[in-house]
């Protein structure tokens, strides 16, 4: 769209920029100088106390290995169909949503008000970069996220659980976590703060991946629709004649 983005590469699709070149003989980066963090808390954002729970789970399933496949229930959307992805509903608000990793790395999402706020949920994926950089290049990509309904959660919101079972195009692939943003995603949410939609790489932090480390990242307008209390969407907008990605990631309690 026109804007600058840091260390983009030349690419000129989302599929072909979300990818890490390979590595050349160049001499190694040094780490990513550690941003001033500048951005705002979201409007809507509420106040939330970090339970041990929370730690106990993210400790445990971010070892688990990544699943053989298996089948998916796809949530079934109202009228059948995705919605234009070319045009917002008045149905959905929209939010900025950015998917970033280490190639060999678990992807990462980030889901803010705007790219000026602090996120308001981030999620790790059951998914290397790698990976979800050649489901991309298939042109759909639907990643449904679901977690069991019990009636001790009824005060819980969907987006306040800490675990679920994730499906990316009907195969199941792990579990995929909530978690405070640390403060390298904090880092990565401040280089992208003048980025609204792109994707490219950033460097890395070579103490945590190596010397030839890089992080590569997209971003996009998502509409962020919610069917009920046990179900939320987030469909992303490409831009009108874009041949890129159409992406959907489903957050359901069944």
């Amino acid at each position: 769209m026109g804007e600058s983005r840091p260390r983009v590469s030349g690419a000129s699709s989302y599929t072909d920029s979300f990818s890490i070149p390979s590595p050349s003989p160049s001499p190694s980066p040094s780490p990513a100088p550690r941003q001033h963090v500048t951005l705002l808390e979201p409007s809507h954002q509420h106040k939330k106390k970090s339970k041990k729970v929370f730690r106990v789970f993210r400790s445990v399933f971010r070892s688990f290995p990544i699943i053989t496949p298996a089948a998916c229930k796809i949530p079934v959307l109202p009228g059948g169909s995705l919605p234009d992805q070319h045009r917002s509903s008045s149905s959905g608000s929209r939010v900025t949503g950015t998917l970033f990793g280490y190639r060999k790395g678990r992807v990462s999402l980030s889901i803010q008000e705007s790219p000026r706020c602090l996120p308001s949920l981030v999620v790790e994926l059951a998914m290397q970069t790698m990976v979800l950089q050649k489901e991309l290049s298939g042109g759909m990509v639907r990643i449904a996220l679901e977690t069991e309904k019990r009636a001790d959660k009824e005060k819980i919101k969907i987006m306040d659980e800490p675990l679920w079972t994730m499906y990316c195009n009907g195969k199941k692939t792990g579990y995929g976590v909530k978690r405070d943003a640390t403060e390298e995603d904090l880092n990565v949410m401040e280089l992208l703060r003048p980025v609204s939609m792109g994707a490219g790489v950033l460097p890395g932090n070579s103490e945590v991946e190596g010397p030839d480390s890089e992080m590569s990242y997209m971003r996009a307008y998502f509409e962020r629709v919610v069917g009920s209390k046990d179900s939320e969407t987030f469909y992303m907008l490409s831009p009108e004649g874009n041949n890129g990605p159409e992406l959907s990631i489903f957050f359901v309690r069944v």
